[in-house]
């Protein structure tokens, strides 16, 4: 995604994802938002480090931490996958911002 990848990108969320994002006016995206938001940055690099961290895992669900470091904020995701037919899948995402 920070690469601007976006072929594809219907098939990394489960039906029923959503992402909520908690800044000065906290907000709730759609799994078809979220899309066609993702379609539209198609090339575009983002500027910023990326680390990733598992912050619990199982056989069926995995919640990660995703930081994105721009020059002057962060990003932080707190990312819900599910096994989904041996798939991982994402069904929430919660922003914040610092």
């Amino acid at each position: 995604m920070t690469e601007g990848q976006s072929a594809g990108v219907e098939q990394l969320f489960t039906s029923d994802f959503s992402q909520k994002v908690q800044a000065s006016n906290d907000q709730t995206n759609s799994r078809s938002e979220v899309i066609s938001f993702l379609k539209k940055q198609k090339g575009e690099q983002l500027n910023c480090k990326t680390s990733t961290t598992i912050v619990q895992e199982s056989a069926d669900y995995m919640i990660a931490k995703v930081t994105m470091q721009f020059e002057g904020f962060a990003k932080t995701d707190l990312v819900t996958l599910v096994n989904d037919g041996g798939n991982w899948k994402v069904s929430q995402s919660i922003n914040s911002y610092k």
